[in-house]
């Protein structure tokens, strides 16, 4: 990198005498044109003027190049027409992107002829000529990917007709990691920008691995129409970026976000970035992309989970004891209960026990005896192949609720009446249209409730900074964990009958159980840590368990909680809850809650609520 600097210097201190005098004007109308301002990564400061997303300053041949896109024109012009002899470290080189953009809009002709054999090498291997988008679906298990994630794939020219995708590349954005930190500290810095944001361009296949078997997640394909010109013009730009350091920010400047910019710099009349001043959440990106007009195919790639589960789905019980007794041990095959099965129950049963055996090695090394395992098992279902596994396409993730939430309802609490009124920034918990969304999957970052009582008395109700709730339903095959966390400021029952606003950390673990399609039943046990003015200590700990039904029924979503907290000086706390959501639109929903509540400090009360949500972006 220090020779990249070194030559780059040179460039720009070496004789320029050839570098063609540019009319003020004509700069000031380069440097704002929103080609070159896409391929700086400016937006416009908070106090006026231009300042770059890019973090590094190696980035920019101006020493000012970061605030001021016309220094870093000229400088980029000057150093175009440096001596050759730098070869693969000249301007031409390092910045192909905008050396073909300057020679097309200066009609360029007498620029130095330099050998630039590792870019052309390097674009000859990409070989450019269309673009797809792709997001692997949420998953709660990884801070990293819970609201999804975005990539580019390039693809060659022979791609769709051939059938390679897998030979692509992909254009990837992530914060680079740099040791090993835990879930809790990624999260942190993640949202405090505690991580420089590297792009990569990697082999596809390798992405692809990584996201549908070792991660288990659905992926989503969409071809976008970009002309070849276009996307060589996006891996032109890719090049410029090679170990270039941005800010990482895990809800708005973001893989998502960084990606829309690339997408600009490929068809510079695009808008796309300006959607997201606040957060950048990745379906709300690939919702922006398709209403932008730019995606003309839609392709679903199932997850190794998601075809093992519908491959066991019309197994019974017994059979699906059977699946587990054969990838276990292929003796089994040979059992006299198991021959008397019809054939094309054992072909089922074969081949579940096939994908069970590679669900379990993903990340795992290489184990000789599961590899033998596996071949018997191919040899088994070579001689008495099933039926092709057919699985029914999802709901589109792009087709569902908007991210941000706007809330407002009336209730009752004891015999007062209230106002209430909610700001949710992101973006879905289990009553919410599940639309696009897993159901028992629940994401809400930094929620606020403002009560209004009778007499005009306000108060805020709620705060909280983080609940997410992982509801995976376990089975004969697979037996996940669920999990919960929150935290943040809520009122409790408190002394003499009033409410208190008491701060808490809590979460759990547990099951999660499919009682029938659209139903599921929970329990786990909980831990919370609290402090509370009503307290002797500072902050008090308790055990506790939540338990419940959630239901997707042909109105919308019904839940029914039951939740207990002991805490060690002796309160209880307990409540019992009912939600019934209603679906007015994609994006709009009626809900009526009940609940009541327990407490050794208070009186039991009882509280209903009628709420009008407005998802909106």
């Amino acid at each position: 990198m220090l020779k990249r600097l070194a030559s780059l210097a040179l460039c720009v201190c070496a004789p320029l005498s050839a570098a063609p005098q540019i009319d003020h004007s004509r700069l000031q109308q380069l440097a704002n044109d929103p080609f070159w301002i896409s391929l700086g990564h400016y937006e416009t400061a908070k106090l006026g003027g231009w300042r770059s997303y890019v973090s590094d300053p190696k980035f920019f041949l101006a020493s000012d190049g970061a605030e001021h896109p016309d220094a870093e024109l000229k400088a980029t012009l000057n150093a175009l027409y440096a001596p050759a002899s730098s070869g693969n470290q000249h301007a031409q080189c390092v910045y192909p992107a905008r050396t073909r953009w300057l020679k097309a809009q200066l009609s360029l002709s007498d620029l130095p002829t330099v050998d630039c054999n590792e870019f052309n090498q390097w674009f000859k291997d990409v070989a450019p000529h269309s673009t797809v988008m792709i997001f692997p679906a949420a998953y709660l298990n990884s801070p990293s990917s819970m609201f999804g994630h975005t990539l580019l794939r390039i693809d060659q020219a022979d791609v769709q007709s051939n059938h390679t995708a897998l030979l692509s590349y992909a254009i990837n954005f992530g914060a680079y990691i740099e040791g090993s930190d835990n879930s809790i500290l990624y999260a942190w810095k993640g949202l405090m920008g505690g991580y420089p944001g590297l792009f990569a361009l990697v082999p596809y296949q390798e992405k692809l691995s990584e996201y549908r078997s070792l991660e288990n997640r659905d992926l989503w394909e969409y071809r976008l129409n970009l002309t070849q010109a276009e996307t060589e013009r996006m891996v032109e730009h890719v090049w410029e970026l090679k170990q270039i350091k941005f800010d990482y920010f895990f809800f708005d400047e973001n893989c998502s976000y960084r990606l829309l910019e690339l997408v600009q710099v490929a068809r510079p009349s695009l808008r796309l970035t300006g959607q997201f001043p606040l957060t950048a959440i990745p379906t709300d990106t690939v919702k922006a992309v398709k209403e932008a007009g730019l995606v003309e195919k839609i392709e679903y790639r199932p997850s190794r989970e998601r075809e093992l589960l519908e491959r066991a789905k019309p197994l019974s019980s017994d059979e699906q004891q059977w699946v587990l007794k054969v990838s276990a041990d292929q003796q089994q095959l040979q059992e006299p209960a198991f021959k008397t099965l019809p054939r094309d129950r054992q072909a089922l049963i074969i081949d579940a026990a096939y994908r069970l055996e590679r669900y379990r090695a993903n990340g795992q090394e290489r184990d000789p005896q599961r590899a033998q395992r596996s071949f018997e098992l191919l040899r088994a279902i070579n001689r008495n192949p099933p039926p092709e596994l057919s699985i029914e396409r999802p709901g589109l993730p792009e087709d569902g609720h908007e991210s941000r939430t706007w809330q407002v309802g009336v209730g009752t609490r004891g015999d007062q009446a209230f106002g209430e009124y909610g700001l949710r920034m992101a973006y879905h918990d289990l009553n919410d249209n599940t639309e696009g969304f897993p159901l028992g999957a629940q994401i809400e970052i930094l929620q606020m409730k403002l009560r209004q009582y009778e007499g005009n008395n306000w108060q805020l109700q709620q705060l909280d900074l983080a609940t997410i709730r992982s509801l995976t339903p376990r089975n004969e095959l697979l037996q996940p964990w669920s999990w919960q966390v929150t935290g943040g400021l809520e009122r409790v029952p408190g002394k003499h009958d009033d409410e208190t606003l008491v701060s808490h950390v809590n979460g759990g673990g547990g099951g999660t159980w499919q009682l029938s399609e659209n139903m599921l039943g929970f329990a786990l046990g909980t831990v919370r840590v609290e402090h509370n003015a009503d307290f002797a200590g500072f902050i008090t700990p308790a055990t506790g368990f939540n338990t419940g039904l959630l239901w997707k029924n042909p109105l919308g979503n019904f839940s029914v909680e039951a939740k207990g907290d002991y805490f060690s000086n002796g309160e209880v706390r307990r409540s019992l809850s009912l939600n019934q959501q209603w679906e007015l639109s994609r994006n709009l929903g009626l809900r009526l809650s009940a609940q009541r509540e327990f407490s050794h400090l208070a009186t039991a009360e009882n509280e209903v609520m009628l709420e009008l949500k407005w998802y909106h972006y």
